[in-house]
C-alpha cells in the first residue's frame, strides 16, 4: 500500500492493488467540502490521473456519509457577504466556473474509471462529485438529494448535466424541485447506483469492484469512456469516426496482444502497468 501525501488531514488518499482510494475525511461535518478539502481533492485527482501505479480511482467518505455539499455554516455570514460585494457579480461567476471545471468536469473527462463509493449521504455538490464519476456504489444505507432547493439555491458542479443524463429529465426536475431523499435500492432501479452492499462489507466491497477495473485493460477503458462520453454530445458518423479510431490504437496496444492471447491460452491476463 502507498500513501499520497494530499497536504491534509481532511483528504486522504492511499494505492492498493492499483485502486487510488481518496477518503473525504471530515465525518464530524458529513464530509462537507471547504476551503481546505475542496483545493486537495482538486490537486489529488490531478496528481493521480499521471500515477502508473493507478488504474482507477474510488472516491469515498469517511464515517457514514459521502458528502453533503459545501459547508453550509460558512454560508450567509457576515463577512462571507462583505467579501461578496467587494467582488464584481461577473468575476464571482468565473471564479465558480473556474471551480467546477477543476473538478466535477476534470473528474468526468479524467482518463482513469473513477467510481464513487457512498456510505451514507450525497447531497447537494457531494451528489455532484457522484454524478460525475463513472460508476457509483453504496451502502444500503446511502441515499442522496440534490438538497439545493433547502438553501434556497439553484445547483452547481454540474448535477443539472449529469441527473438529467442518468435518470432522465423528468426525475431530475423532480429531484431538483422537491429535493427528495432518495434511498439506496430507489437509486439502484432508476440506475443512479451500479450495485448496492452490506454495511458491514461496503468498504471491502467497494476495493474488490474497483481493484477489478483496476487490474483490467485500462487503455481500452479509457477509449471506452471516451467513445460514451462523446456519443452524447456527437451524431453517429463522428461516433463511428471515434470508435475506428480508439479500435485501431486498441489493436496495436500491448494490453490487446496480452488479452487475446491469455484468452487462446485460457488463463487470466497479466496486463502491462
Amino acid at each position: 500500500m502507498y500513501s499520497i501525501d494530499t497536504g491534509t488531514d481532511e483528504l486522504l488518499c492511499h494505492i492498493y492493488e492499483r485502486v487510488a482510494t481518496i477518503t473525504l475525511n471530515k465525518p464530524q461535518k458529513k464530509n462537507a467540502l471547504g476551503d481546505i478539502l475542496t483545493p486537495a481533492l482538486r490537486e489529488t485527482i490531478a496528481v493521480l490521473e499521471n500515477d502508473n501505479r493507478v488504474g482507477s480511482i474510488l472516491i469515498t467518505g469517511a464515517g457514514d456519509a459521502f458528502c453533503a455539499g459545501g459547508d453550509v455554516s460558512g454560508m450567509g455570514s457576515g463577512s462571507s457577504n462583505s467579501n461578496k460585494h467587494e467582488i464584481s457579480k461577473k468575476d464571482r461567476v468565473e471564479n465558480l466556473l473556474i471551480k467546477q471545471k477543476t473538478l466535477t468536469q476534470r473528474i468526468h473527462e479524467l482518463r482513469k474509471i473513477t467510481i464513487a463509493a457512498l456510505p451514507g449521504a450525497a447531497a447537494g455538490a457531494g451528489l455532484s462529485i457522484a454524478l460525475a464519476c463513472d460508476l457509483r456504489v453504496a451502502s444500503v444505507n446511502a441515499f442522496v438529494t440534490t438538497a439545493f432547493g433547502n438553501i434556497g439555491l439553484s445547483g452547481d458542479y454540474g448535477a443539472s448535466w449529469f441527473l438529467p443524463r442518468l435518470i432522465g429529465l423528468s426525475k431530475a426536475k423532480e429531484m431538483f424541485y422537491t429535493s427528495s431523499r432518495i434511498g439506496a435500492e430507489e437509486c439502484e432501479r432508476l440506475g443512479l447506483f451500479n450495485k448496492i452492499f452490506p454495511v458491514d462489507t461496503f468498504r471491502e466491497e467497494a476495493q474488490a469492484y474497483a481493484s477489478r477495473l483496476s487490474n483490467g485493460p485500462v487503455n481500452a477503458l479509457a477509449r471506452m469512456k471516451k467513445n460514451l462520453n462523446n456519443s452524447l454530445e456527437q451524431d453517429l458518423d463522428a461516433s463511428l469516426r471515434l470508435e475506428a479510431k480508439h479500435l485501431v490504437e486498441s489493436m496495436d496496444d500491448p494490453e490487446s496482444k496480452e488479452a487475446i492471447a491469455a484468452f487462446m491460452e485460457k488463463r487470466k491476463p497479466n496486463f502491462p502497468n
